[in-house]
């Protein structure tokens, strides 16, 4: 072949391969796109999925936490308060169960046959028992409401054997006698009192009833008996005393 005829054959070729590339290129869309309609539905759910739940948990679990106390937080909390509370006192637990106890009752037959039944007494709660203040009598000698006193002051908590000679002392001392009575035994302190030196007997027959600073007399068979002042709560000899002696009364003597 010929050098011009190859020539124009190249010359050819080029314009069919040219021409080619603009048809195909003015057939070619706009952009290009490199995936599929199926590619592109899983982007997009790729986005949904790493853009709207990063909403949810970025912003509405931080006002649930801000606003509302979680059920776990609540739970310590109130265990923490049930472990804090201050417990119930024993004594008053023990009173409430008391209190619902049941009463037992003991049953039991009469002599005529008859079934009956008492309530059994558990607990017993006695009153205080309140004794009479003595009263102050203004007919008898002021200065034995003092020798009461100043028996009071001397007495000590429990018998020591010396009643009259402790008597003795407070009456001396109070000067409502001048000089110390002889007699020996308490139950003769009521002979030795009126003969020498001018005490009279009172007319009542209850210890509880005698004035305060009076002096009163105890007798007994085989014993020496006993002697003791009435102060205002109680009775007074070498001991104090809230109640009168169980000895039998000779009387009640003041000096008027």
């Amino acid at each position: 072949m010929s050098r011009p005829a190859c020539l124009a054959l190249a010359t050819i070729s080029l314009l069919v391969i040219s021409n080619a590339a603009a048809h195909a290129q003015a057939l070619a869309p706009s952009t290009l796109r490199l995936t599929g309609p199926e590619q592109e539905t899983k982007t997009g759910a790729v986005q949904v999925i790493t853009k709207e739940p990063a909403k949810a948990i970025t912003k509405k679990p931080a006002l649930v936490n801000a606003k509302e106390k979680s059920p776990e937080r609540k739970t310590k909390k109130e265990t923490v308060q049930a472990i804090t509370k201050k417990p119930e006192p024993v004594f008053a637990m023990e009173k409430r169960s008391e209190s619902i106890r049941p009463i037992t009752h003991y049953s039991y037959r009469t002599p005529e046959g008859k079934k009956e039944s008492a309530p059994v007494i558990t607990h017993y709660y006695p009153k205080q028992i309140v004794y009479p203040f003595a009263k102050v009598d203004r007919h008898i000698d002021g200065k034995l409401m003092q020798a009461a006193t100043i028996a009071q002051e001397r007495a000590h908590a429990h018998s020591r054997s010396m009643c009259w000679h402790y008597v003795k002392e407070a009456l001396l001392a109070s000067g409502v006698i001048d000089s110390r009575p002889k007699s020996e035994l308490a139950k003769d302190a009521a002979q030795d009192l009126v003969s020498n030196y001018g005490f009279k007997k009172l007319s009542m027959s209850d210890p509880f009833a005698a004035p305060v600073g009076s002096v009163l007399v105890y007798g007994a068979n085989r014993a020496a008996g006993h002697v003791e002042i009435r102060t205002r709560e109680g009775f007074v000899s070498d001991f104090n005393s809230k109640t009168p002696s169980h000895r039998p009364l000779l009387g009640v003597y003041a000096k008027l």
